[in-house]
């Protein structure tokens, strides 16, 4: 009964406990909520991943097995394709040989014949020896038929100049230009000029109109200056002048047989900025005392004799500038005559 008392007196200590501890309860179940949570994510988490570790190492075993599997496969695959060749290749090499041998004594037996076949390469040696030296005739008769014909020309060619220079042949009177007095004898031109005859002469038209090419416009040719020199005839000029700005016959021939006129550039050597170097660095000797050689430390270079100078007559020494008193030589020219006095010029 007295605990029953006690019990009744602590009832409103019991609810007031109760109703402080519900709202602690309360005031911290959303700070354990999240507690839980976040231990339950991180137990998760562990477990998860501690699954997908073991799951990697079992994917990772499997796949060890496989591909060793069909690396063993593979390997097996290439040893008997390698034996394979191998096989080959030896029965090959076996029946190359066999083909070999069989073939050489078929030829030796059946179609070749080596004492026919040697006579037969002596026979060809002897016909290219021939064939050979009728070359090397026909050549020498060749170039001797060259150098022939090239003497003929030649002397063709110098007998057509003698013949356009039979005026220079040398007379009683007056000796020509091959012909000098002054000569044990006559030059081969000489000879020339009088084995040979001169040129015929020719029909060339003195009128002067006709020289420069104004000829009229009936005659067949142009009997002018270019047909004089070789060239082909031109045609006809008419009498009347053509509108324009046409120059004359005369002046586009002498246009045509202008000389050269090299410019500046062509003229001057191609060397001669370094020949004018060379003559600068040549005349410079004896302006420049660093380039003198080292004097040794003797008087040796004191005892050599003089040298005569080019440029000069006399035969001594020239006396060096700075040891002549042009007033202590002749004393007796300067005698009763007064030293000049110094002026003076005042500063303003």
């Amino acid at each position: 009964m007295a605990s029953l008392v006690r019990l009744q007196n602590e009832i409103e200590r019991i609810k007031e406990e109760y109703f402080t501890r519900n709202r602690i309860a309360e005031e911290n179940r959303q700070r354990e909520n999240e507690a839980a949570i976040l231990i339950q994510s991180w137990f998760r988490g562990c477990q998860v991943r501690s699954y997908l570790s073991h799951l990697h190492r079992k994917a990772t075993i499997i796949q060890k097995i496989w591909r060793g599997f069909t690396a063993r496969a593979h390997f097996r695959q290439m040893v008997k394709a390698a034996y394979f060749i191998m096989k080959m290749n030896f029965y090959h090499e076996m029946s190359v040989r066999i083909q070999q041998r069989w073939r050489g004594y078929c030829v030796r037996k059946y179609s070749h014949n080596y004492y026919a076949r040697k006579r037969y390469m002596e026979g060809l040696a002897r016909k290219n020896k021939q064939i050979r030296r009728d070359l090397e005739e026909f050549s020498e008769f060749q170039r001797r038929e060259r150098e022939r014909m090239a003497m003929e020309r030649e002397e063709q060619e110098k007998n057509v100049q003698a013949q356009r220079m039979h005026f220079l042949l040398s007379t009683k009177q007056c000796p020509g230009v091959f012909n000098s007095p002054f000569r044990p004898g006559p030059d081969e031109m000489e000879l020339r000029l009088r084995r040979t005859k001169p040129l015929p002469p020719r029909n060339i038209p003195r009128d002067r109109a006709s020289l420069l090419g104004n000829t009229s416009p009936s005659s067949p040719s142009f009997p002018g200056v270019p047909r004089a020199f070789g060239a082909k005839p031109l045609p006809p000029i008419p009498s009347k002048k053509p509108q324009g700005p046409f120059r004359g016959p005369a002046e586009v021939w002498a246009q045509r047989q202008r000389g050269l006129e090299p410019s500046l550039r062509v003229q001057t050597s191609i060397s001669d900025l370094e020949q004018a170097q060379d003559q600068l660095r040549s005349g410079e000797w004896r302006n420049h005392t660093m380039e003198t050689m080292f004097q040794p430390f003797s008087k040796a270079h004191q005892n050599r004799s003089y040298e005569r100078m080019l440029h000069t007559s006399s035969s001594f020494q020239p006396v060096p500038y700075g040891t002549k008193h042009f007033r202590e030589e002749h004393q007796e020219n300067l005698q009763g005559k007064q030293k000049t006095a110094s002026v003076r010029v005042p500063h303003e």
